[in-house]
């Protein structure tokens, strides 16, 4: 049968695919769209396949939160071009909306099947690399905040003792900061005490071996290199952990101590209990 102009650009509207493509497709199914549909996408995806080796290095996070859980998906592309397409942004949102509605933990077929699908269309090696769904418990406020386009991601989770202070704006302000706070300064734990002990041994044996070359240190004693150690420590952990950074908003403070000041203007106790941080590609 013969296939107008008009049928090669609704089947193009559906799947995406090129022209030549599109008006074969129909050429061997007798006009049939749906089947046209479908051998389209199989064909689609045989390419995906061909196309998995090529690295997808570009992507964007995705947050989304609805009342007290959040969901957050990282999805990869092969260039900035494709992560900046419309199509690739409902994506995310079809991905997180899937993960809040079913309460996913972790990466499912069903999930996996929309990222196939958008690869088969565009043509572009695609990969759900994570997601992680957060939910508030009683007594826990959740905030979330994405950085530029898409680059980083951050669920962060505050606490107070007394229910009315989640619903104060001083509250809900001060937990939008610390999670810009936390996509500025990727700290790797909320505390010391969550840090791996094996982590901590690992850097300050890396630091004794430091000194061990610095010829400034050369005839100090065990108790001041000791000290010394300590202190390089001390510092370091500062400088990672998300309680002991300076806080974004006034260096003059600490996080713990905005968060203890944030707790006197509330007259309640407000904790940090937790968050997460996803940025593309780490």
């Amino acid at each position: 049968m013969a296939i107008s102009a008009a049928d090669v650009k609704k089947l193009r509207e559906m799947t995406g695919a090129g022209p030549l493509e599109c008006k074969k497709a129909l050429e061997e199914t007798n006009g049939d769209f749906k089947d046209a549909e479908k051998r389209l996408k199989e064909k689609g995806l045989a390419a995906v396949e061909k196309r998995s080796d090529r690295a997808a290095n570009e992507g964007k996070i995705f947050v989304k939160a609805r009342a007290n859980t959040a969901a957050l998906a990282e999805v990869t592309t092969e260039t900035d071009f494709v992560a900046r397409n419309p199509d690739f942004a409902a994506l995310g949102e079809a991905i997180t909306d899937t993960v809040l509605a079913k309460g996913y933990t972790d990466i499912q077929p069903d999930l996996t099947a929309l990222v196939a699908d958008l690869a088969a269309k565009i043509g572009e090696n695609m990969n759900l690399k994570r997601i992680k769904l957060v939910k508030a418990e009683a007594g826990e406020y959740l905030a979330h905040y994405i950085h530029g386009d898409g680059a980083i991601g951050v669920v962060v989770k505050l606490g107070a003792d007394k229910p009315e202070t989640l619903e104060k704006d001083d509250l809900r302000d001060f937990a939008h900061n610390i999670a810009l706070h936390i996509a500025a300064f990727s700290p790797s734990a909320l505390d010391k005490t969550r840090l791996d002990p094996a982590f901590i041994t690992e850097q300050t044996e890396l630091f004794r071996k430091q000194m061990e070359q610095d010829e400034s240190l050369r005839g100090k004693t065990p108790q001041v290199l000791e000290g010394i150690l300590k202190g390089r420590m001390k510092k370091h952990l500062a400088e990672i952990c998300l309680m002991d950074q300076s806080y974004v908003k006034d260096d003059s403070l600490t996080v713990s101590q905005a968060l203890a000041d944030c707790g006197k203007r509330l007259g309640d106790a407000v904790t940090v209990r937790d968050y997460v941080y996803f940025k593309v590609g780490q």
